[in-house]
């Protein structure tokens, strides 16, 4: 009895350091930016500056590839444009509002304007001419006085509901309430277009119709024929 305790002990010493690595990505000497649902909003939404956000998990090995990549750009970034980290498994909700389905997904927010999906290599080089891009404009549109800086209504999830095929079938098919669905691909540039106005379409159609949208290069939804 005493030699089965005996063994059994470093099996759980293991599990719990296993796990204590896979909690934290970034300490807190990081250079990033450590985001939660109760600074999300005054760090990201209310920022009057370009923020890059990282949605991550910790146990994913791409996310911790990634790491001291997103750290060297914090550093490299510093006091031009913010680096942020959110762990999306641990504040799911949060990230479903972004529509996060795979990680890291990275969503750069440029005040006033909806977020923007960065999907260039995972370097540091590329990633920190990105920002200066997003910086760049941001400048030019000041300029131009398109606008003030701060939050807006754009950087805000969408009312439009995001489905797939696990709730497709109870919200829409097997509801009594007039719903208005979009099936878009992300590479088509008339979805893209279409962005916009669909969110807007879902605000302002809020308590009357139900608005949703189907990623179809990412989900299978059938229809009744």
């Amino acid at each position: 009895m005493r030699e089965n305790q005996f063994r059994a002990v470093p099996i759980i010493f293991l599990f719990l350091f296993v796990f204590s690595v896979c909690d934290a990505l970034y300490g807190p000497s990081s250079p990033v930016l450590q985001l939660t649902p109760s600074n999300f909003k005054s760090k990201v939404l209310d920022s009057n500056r370009v923020v890059l956000v990282e949605f991550f998990a910790p146990w994913c090995g791409h996310c911790q590839a990634l790491t001291p990549i997103w750290e060297k750009a914090a550093t490299v970034l510093k006091g031009v444009a913010a680096v942020a980290a959110l762990d999306a498994d641990a504040h799911k909700s949060l990230a479903q509002e972004y529509g996060i389905r795979g990680f890291p997904t990275i969503k750069v927010f440029v005040p006033g304007k909806p977020p923007v999906d960065y999907q260039g290599a995972r370097d540091v080089k590329p990633i920190a001419e990105f920002a200066l891009q997003q910086i760049k404009a941001l400048l030019k549109d000041r300029l131009s006085g398109k606008t003030t800086g701060g939050s807006s209504e754009k950087s805000e999830p969408s009312a439009s509901v995001e489905l797939n095929s696990q709730n497709f079938n109870e919200l829409v098919l097997k509801s009594k309430d007039l719903w208005i669905v979009e099936f878009f691909a992300p590479w088509c540039g008339h979805c893209k277009k279409l962005a916009p106005e669909w969110k807007k379409a879902a605000k302002n159609l809020q308590g009357k119709v139900k608005l949703g949208h189907v990623d179809c290069d990412a989900e299978k939804v059938t229809l009744p024929s």
